[in-house]
Parts: C-alpha cells; structure tokens; sequence
C-alpha cells in the first residue's frame, strides 16, 4: 500500500539501473505497479464490511510469501542463515513496516475514505527524512525542515476534516489518525533497514520480513477469529484476498523490485506519488468517493511540502530504495 519512500535495502542499493531494459517497458511497468498497489486500498476498503483488518493483514502476508517463496529459492540458504542470526531484529521490521502498517490502515479504512487514506499515505517520505535525521543524524537542510512543517500541517487539515474547531478539541476521526501512524511506521521500518543492513538481496530479505509479519499478525488473527462475527470469507472477501495477496501483492512486489534494478532506486522511487492519484481514480469509478474541500487543501499542502523537502534539498540515503506499500 504502505505505504509508503519504502525501503527494501540490502547494503549498497543499484541507482544507476540496467540498459538492456527499453525505457517504455521500464516506465510502463513502474506505472503498473503503483496502480495494482493503489487497487489495494480499493479492495480493502470494499471488503471492510465483510473482512475484519487483521484477517486480511494475516492473509495477504502469509500468501504473498508463499507466492514469492520459489522465486527466491537460489537465496534459500543465505535467508535461513540470517534467519538463525538475527530473528528478532527482522521480527521487530516486519512487524513495524508490515503488520503494524498495513493493520492500520486496514483499520482505518472502516472510519475514512479510500482517497483519503491515500493522499495521507504520501506522508511517508517526510516521516522518513525526519526519523533518519533523528534515528540516523543524517542532516536536514532548510528547505526539508520547511517541507516537512508543510506537510504536517496538510495532515492536520485533513486529521481535523478543515476543522480548527475539532483539531483544538481533539476531536477528530480515527480512521485518519490510523493512517497518520501507518505512515510513521513506514518511516520507521525504512529507517530501520537502513539502520541495519541486512545485507542480502531486495526480494529474499522482503520475502522474509513478509513471513515474520504474518507470524506477528498471527494472534491478532485468531482474536478475530474468535471475537468479530465478520471473520468468515465469504465470495467478496474471498475476491479482495485474491486481489491483495496477488496481483496486489506478491507480483507488485516483484514489480517493484525489477523496477528499481531496472531503472535505478531513485528514478523508480519518483514514481510513488501516482499511487496517491490511482487511488483517487478508483475509488472515484469503484466506489462512488468524492474528494472534500479539506482533501483538497491538505493535499495540496503536502505536495507543496514534498516539493520543498525533495526537490528544493538533497535527498538523504535513508530514502532511496524502495519498495511499494500497501
């Protein structure tokens, strides 16, 4: 979703990508693989009625793993050396970036739009450029301070639904604020990996963290299975698993990851901000959702604070590789 820059790193991450690609087939496959990863908050959005969140979170870590799992077979041996080594640091990652975060905002979707999860989830580098100037001491310039300023305030436009009333009083809708911590903890897994260096390839480390998150999600999803009457899959839920753990999961995924070989981290990174748009597109056509006047505004506040803090100041490493969020 993720979202979630979503980082995937593996020490020295490939920028300059491959030539043997034609740009059209590298672009065009980018382009398809932000909108499977916006037709996730479709999907889980549309199923919410049916679907409790963590249920769906359980589902579609577990099956995309078992999807990507021959895929990466050569890396088998490397994976389960690390694995031994150090279990707990990727529990703690693949709980954070891929339990919690997706979780979340699978919850916070039964309480806000699809659009609106979407545009908030473009937080995601800004919580990144600010953890890693935290977590890492990598520096910020002043133009990153502004747009991260920015932003934050487009977020509170939307948190507070246009509101000052509402924000001064807390109240405000839980299913916002449940996205604004979903894209925090992206920030923090990214900052995590970097943090780390788990020093194997991109997609055997993310097949691994999806494993770890599915074990994570795993009691949440027997608590549901136990207490929230919407646990059975019925065919609409059975439609929106097929969708998150395939199209919009493993292969997204593998997507991605071809992608940032192909064109070089950073260029495929660049992409990440037509999810916002694919969702809004969607739930547009699939699910008759309008964007508000505060949608409006705080969306523009936030692409004025990416624009200071990404294009105005220099990128920070934290930041440059990437996998798609969902």
């Amino acid at each position: 979703m993720a979202i979630h820059l979503m980082a995937i790193g593996h020490g020295a991450t490939q920028e300059t990508g491959r030539a043997d690609t034609p740009a059209a087939v590298a672009y065009g496959g980018t382009i398809l693989c932000w909108l499977l990863s916006a037709g996730v908050y479709i999907a889980a959005k549309w199923v919410s009625p049916e679907m409790p969140p963590w249920t769906l979170c359980f589902w579609r870590l577990s099956l995309a793993c078992a999807i990507l799992l021959p895929v990466v077979r050569h890396h088998f041996a490397e994976m389960r050396d690390l694995v031994s080594a150090r279990p707990f640091e990727l529990a703690i990652v693949g709980g954070i970036g891929l339990t919690l975060c997706q979780g979340l905002i699978y919850t916070g979707l039964q309480y806000t739009s699809a659009t609106t999860a979407g545009i908030v989830m473009a937080l995601c580098p800004i919580f990144t450029l600010v953890l890693a100037h935290l977590v890492l001491g990598e520096a910020m310039g002043m133009w990153q301070v502004v747009g991260a300023a920015l932003s934050f305030a487009g977020m509170l436009v939307i948190v507070a639904r246009g509101d000052l009333a509402a924000l001064v009083h807390l109240q405000l809708n839980p299913g916002e604020l449940l996205v604004v911590i979903s894209a925090l903890c992206w920030g923090l897994y990214t900052v995590l990996l970097k943090r780390l260096k788990f020093g194997i390839a991109r997609l055997p480390l993310l097949v691994l963290l999806l494993g770890m998150g599915a074990l994570i999600a795993l009691p949440l999803y027997l608590w549901e299975l136990v207490n929230d009457e919407r646990s059975t899959l019925d065919t609409a839920g059975m439609l929106a698993l097929a969708y998150v753990a395939a199209p919009g999961g493993a292969f997204m995924y593998f997507l991605y990851n071809w992608t940032v070989e192909t064109l070089g981290a950073s260029r495929a990174g660049l992409f990440l901000y037509l999810q916002t748009a694919f969702v809004a597109i969607l739930a547009y056509l699939i699910l008759g959702e309008r964007l508000h006047g505060y949608d409006w505004a705080g969306a523009a506040i936030i692409v004025a604070g990416l624009v200071c803090a990404m294009a105005l100041g220099p990128k920070p490493a934290a930041a440059q590789a990437a996998v798609p969020k969902a």
